[in-house]
Order: structure tokens, then sequence, then C-alpha cells
């Protein structure tokens, strides 16, 4: 399925702490973004910072109410973001799902607490062997590429709609992921949760992003194309897996409630073969892809 957003529909699902993080500012600037706008409630959230920080805390004010009219000048002029999510049947065996009778090749943690499992995200979905079905979502999600292009001759605007951008796209997933687990997949139907609580992924099951360190392989971008075909939302991959336009993401969603995130680490040559061979690529190819695990 395909699914379009205005600007305004996704833009409270934004996490600020993100984006203010782009623009070099510590998490707590970012508690602007849960203060009230009028002029009252933004000077007692001033005067909270000790005197030294106080002008930094402006600037971030500032940054923010800029951010917030450049929100609403995108959704006045008709941009939007979009999302493809497919729900596949799905088994796991060893570490490995399979994806409506396709193989999707994951790597295990080689970083864990003693006493604790080395986890691979096949863990959270039903093994093969058992001879029941198991789903798992499958999503993409981005902003129009047109906004890459926007105020070529004015730098502060164009990092502006960027990292604005960036964070549109991972609402956009966010968004998305809550109707996919009350509606579309329906496996929590009565949840409730405010947006914070979101940011705190407080909701049941998990989101694994592409790139990120549970699933660090940029390569399956491929093997996810072919079930999404992404060029219906005008994505496109370079050679290396990497997502044109740039903000986009893409992922998994799975529903178990143990199922958690970690990072892969670092795997040695003996894992890297054998992730080369269920992945069907070559070994210096796949050592290409995974440079910063080895």
């Amino acid at each position: 399925m395909i699914v379009h957003y205005h600007i305004h529909e996704v833009s409270e699902y934004i996490n600020w702490v993100y984006f203010f993080h782009a623009w070099g500012f510590q998490p707590r600037y970012a508690g602007i973004a849960n203060i009230h706008g009028c002029d009252a409630c933004r000077a007692m959230w001033l005067v909270r910072f000790p005197e030294e920080e106080r002008s930094k805390a402006s600037e971030a004010m500032q940054l923010f109410k800029e951010a917030n009219r450049m929100l609403r000048l995108l959704d006045e002029k008709g941009y939007r973001t979009h999302a493809i999510f497919r729900l596949a049947e799905a088994n796991s065996e060893e570490n490995d799902l399979w994806l409506d009778g396709k193989r999707f090749p994951l790597l295990r943690q080689q970083n864990n607490r003693p006493g604790e499992p080395y986890l691979c995200l096949s863990d959270f979905v039903r093994p093969l062997s058992g001879g029941i079905k198991d789903q798992v979502g499958i999503f993409v999600t981005t902003i129009n590429r047109e906004t890459e292009s926007l105020y070529p001759d004015d730098a502060y605007r164009r990092m502006l709609v960027q990292t604005l951008a960036d964070r549109l796209a991972e609402a956009t997933a966010e968004k998305l992921h809550e109707q996919v687990r009350k509606q579309i997949w329906g496996y929590a139907p009565n949840e409730q949760l405010s947006i914070h609580q979101l940011h705190n992924e407080e909701f049941q099951g998990i989101r694994p992003a592409v790139g990120y360190p549970s699933l660090p392989d940029l390569s399956v971008n491929f093997l996810l194309d072919e079930w999404l075909d992404m060029k219906r939302i005008d994505i496109c991959l370079t050679e290396n897996g990497m997502m044109q336009p740039h903000a986009s993401v893409s992922g998994l969603m799975l529903a178990h409630p143990a199922s958690q995130y970690f990072s892969v680490g670092k795997i040695n040559e003996e894992q890297l073969n054998d992730y080369a061979k269920r992945r069907g690529l070559p070994i210096d190819e796949m050592r290409k892809f995974l440079a910063t695990n080895l």
C-alpha cells in the first residue's frame, strides 16, 4: 500500500531532539518544542536556564520559530511525504527471515552484556520449523524530491529545509507505524500513546531501520526494493544502497512484545563469509557494505 501525507499531518510526530542535534544543540534545548507558543510561556522556559546558557536557549527558540514557519510554507506549497508499506508472511530460520518465501539474511549481535543472549532480529519472528506463519512489516518513507533543490542561493534556508526533510521522513515512519499497529496490521488496536511516549518507543514492537545498529547492511535496501518498488514514490538507490532523496527511511516492523533494539557490533571473517553466502554476494563486495562492522 502507498500512503501520502500532508506536511501538517506528520509534523506533530517530529522528534525535535534530533533536529536540534543536527544544528549543534544539546537535547535540553529541544524542550522549546514542548512549550506553549505564547510569549509568557517562552519567557518562563528561557529563565529556567542558567544565565550563561540563555543566549544559546534564545538561539534555539528562534530556530524553532523559523523551523515552524518553514513547515507551514512547505505545507502551503503542497509538498508532501510518502510511504510504502507491505505486510509480508514471515518465518525465521536461524539468522534469516523468510518474507513471502524470499530469504532476508540478517546478522547476529556480537556485542552483548554478560549472561544475556546474542540477539538477531530473526529471534522475534516465529521459526519456520514450528509450521505457524508469522508476519513482518516492510516499509519505506520519503519526502518530495524537489525539497532537495530549494533555496540554492541561501545556505541557511537550504540547511533548514534539509534538516526538516530528514525529520519529516522519520516522522512519516512514526505516523505510519502507529497506523500499522492500530489499524493496518492491527495488533495493538487500543493503543493510546502521546507523541512523547511514541518517541520513547513505549509501543509494542520495534521498527529497525536500514543502516542502524541492528540492521547495518545498506545493501538490504536492494532486497526491500524488490518487495516495495521504491520508484513508485520517486526513490532510487545508488550503487551503494543509499536512497535518494537522502531524506528517506526504510526498514522492518516487528510486533513481538519482547522485541528490542541492539547493536550487531564487530563481526569476524567467518561471520562475514557466512553472511556473504546467504546474501549471494562476493565477499569483497559484502566487505564494502559492512566496513564499519569489521
